[in-house]
């Protein structure tokens, strides 16, 4: 597919593109070269404050997990057992 780059360099996405990748109006974009090839690329956007929150609950974690306060499972099906054993 071919666009064409235009005043204030616009260009228009090919809707089979937007269609395919389940792009709609409002989404953000990333755009940047690589290896001097221009790519987009759908990203989202989190407040500030959001992301804070969650590193500060990663680091929390972090910190249970090596002082041996935070279970640790082998795999999933080990995690949903031990939650199944809490609601009993």
């Amino acid at each position: 597919m071919i666009a064409e780059l235009r005043s204030k360099s616009q260009i228009t996405i090919p809707k089979p593109l937007i269609d395919m990748l389940g792009l709609s109006k409002g989404d953000k974009l990333e755009i940047f070269e690589d290896n001097g090839m221009i790519c987009i690329m759908p990203v989202a956007v989190y407040p500030k404050g959001y992301v804070d929150k969650i590193l500060a609950d990663v680091k929390s974690i972090k910190k249970a997990v090596a002082e041996g306060r935070q279970p640790v499972f082998d795999n999933v099906d080990d995690l949903i057992e031990s939650l199944e054993g809490d609601e009993q």
